[in-house]
């Protein structure tokens, strides 16, 4: 029995808030196929692009792995802080950024659908 588009991405979410690093969609394959093993890679696929598309979840193009969403980005732009070293990933709210981001993409007559910033380096307990 195949499962409604929301129950799935219940199951998709549990299994990223039940990690503490950002998980690929392989990896999160993974650990559903423990308990479903006839789900495919499509399912996945289908699920985080809708989760993304939601703001329930933001996709790490620059490690490609996704994290669930721990804040409320209505009008915000997600800061998500990556360690190089552990793979943590902290979540600031980058409410102070989107004038200035809207204002640099309109000298062009861009229009942001969404805005992500990814900034990669050492978190507090590495760096130490």
């Amino acid at each position: 029995m195949r499962k409604r588009a929301a129950a799935r991405q219940n199951d998709i979410l549990s299994v990223l808030n039940a990690c503490d690093k950002p998980m690929t969609a392989y990896q999160i394959l993974e650990k559903l196929q423990l308990g479903e093993p006839d789900i495919a890679p499509p399912t996945v696929y289908r699920t985080l692009s809708a989760l993304t598309d939601q703001g329930r979840a933001h996709r790490l193009e620059s490690i490609k792995a996704f994290v669930s969403c721990r804040c409320n980005h209505a009008a915000s732009v997600p800061v998500l802080a990556i360690c190089e070293d552990c793979g943590s990933v902290e979540e600031h709210d980058g409410s102070a950024l989107l004038p200035k981001l809207t204002a640099l993409t309109d000298e062009s007559a861009f229009r942001a659908a969404r805005h992500i910033v990814e900034i990669q380096g050492q978190c507090g307990m590495c760096a130490a």
